[in-house]
This record gives C-alpha cells, sequence and structure tokens, in this order.
C-alpha cells in the first residue's frame, strides 16, 4: 500500500481520501473471520455505552437490511459451507450498495474504530475527485491497485487453519458471527505455522492470480 501511494505521488497523483468523507461507507464491507474476532475484542473494551450505541446502530441497520431483503443472504453469504466466487457475490455488493445504507460503525461520517477497522477499508484510497465517490457505480473513480487484499490472505489463512470456505463476513453481521463461532476462536498456532502458512496462502493466491490473468 505505502509503495503504491509512493508510486502515485511520484506522478502527482495524491491521496483524495480525508477524515469526513464517508461516501465508500456505504459499501459491503467483507471481514475475514480473524478480522470479526479482533472487532469484537476491541468493542469490548470500549465503555457500556458505547458499546450499547454501536449495537443499536447495528441493530437499526440489520431491521433495514430485512426490510430490503437482503439480511437473509447476507446471514447465508457469512455462513455458507460453499465457496462462493466473486461472480456468486458481485450481485449482493450491487443490491446491498443500492440501499445507501451508512455504516453502523460510523458517528457523525466519521469512523468510530478506526484504528480497528477491517483490511477492506484501509485498502480502498482514491486518486479521483473526492465527489465522485458520491455514486461508486457510475463515476470513474480512480482506485489504488491492490494486488494482494490482506482480508483475503486472512480468509485464506482461516480456510487451512479452521476448515470450510473462504469466508468473507459482512461488516454488518460480523460481531453477530463472532459471538456466535466464539468456540472457534480458542484454538491457538505458533508464530512459524501462521508464516509459513500465511506465505503459502499468498504465493498460492499470486499464481492463481496470474492463472486467471495471463499477460
Amino acid at each position: 500500500m505505502a509503495m503504491e501511494k509512493e508510486k502515485h505521488a511520484s506522478i502527482g497523483e495524491t491521496i483524495s481520501c480525508q477524515s469526513g468523507c464517508a461516501a465508500c461507507c456505504r459499501m459491503m464491507v467483507p471481514v475475514s473471520p480473524p478480522e470479526a474476532f479482533t472487532l469484537k475484542e476491541a468493542i469490548a473494551r470500549l465503555s457500556e455505552t458505547q458499546q450499547t450505541q454501536i449495537r443499536d446502530r447495528i441493530a437499526n441497520t440489520q431491521a433495514k437490511l430485512n426490510e430490503a431483503g437482503l439480511l437473509g443472504r447476507l446471514v447465508q453469504l457469512s455462513e455458507t459451507h460453499q465457496q462462493l466466487s466473486d461472480e456468486n457475490i458481485e450481485p449482493i455488493n450491487q443490491d446491498y450498495y443500492a440501499q445507501r445504507l451508512p455504516c453502523p460503525f460510523l458517528e457523525n461520517e466519521i469512523c468510530s474504530i478506526y484504528e480497528d477497522r477491517p483490511a477492506a477499508c484501509r485498502e480502498l484510497l482514491v486518486t479521483s475527485p473526492a465527489e465522485l465517490c458520491q455514486d461508486l457505480t457510475t463515476n470513474p473513480i480512480r482506485a489504488l491497485p491492490i494486488h494482494l487484499r490482506m482480508g483475503t490472505v486472512l480468509s485464506l489463512l482461516w480456510k487451512k487453519f479452521a476448515g470450510g470456505p473462504v469466508r468473507l463476513i459482512p461488516l454488518p453481521l460480523a460481531l453477530d458471527w463472532a459471538d456466535k463461532h466464539q468456540s472457534e476462536n480458542t484454538r491457538r498456532w505458533t508464530g512459524i505455522q501462521l508464516l509459513e502458512k500465511g506465505m503459502n496462502n499468498m504465493q498460492e493466491f499470486l499464481n492463481q492470480q496470474a492463472d486467471n490473468n495471463p499477460s
């Protein structure tokens, strides 16, 4: 990410994203299982008042998703035992974004979990004018290219150790998912095991990307 920033800065392209610019916080943010557990722990460190406010906003978001006929689809996405492709998920992405629902972790258009925000949020940076982000489906957005997404790597790592598909959990369901699957968060691995598996996963992913996009 830092290298991409430097590369674009060298040709006069600066990052448009600033504090309070939350247009992208209406997208469906995918969260890996390790991130869901980490987010749950981060929320647990907040005051009871803050936790209640966040849980209330999540419940309100889920109610609106249910009204739109999306909540069941998102729950199914987070719990599926089948490996879904990007093509399978894209219609849900589009239907979610069409609702323009603010992320439940937003407070006055500012991220309330900024230090603990998911990798997908950290990796979405644009060099196009910020006002174009008000409609990400039709405007010509110039996003920084990300060749290896950390959320994908974490999901691949989780698959290797815990089994099942490469799981991506919609952010409004992350805390509920972590509560339901808390027993799966008790397993521990050594740093060497995680490093070896992580490196193998990254290499496998890059090889797959190269096979899918031959030069």
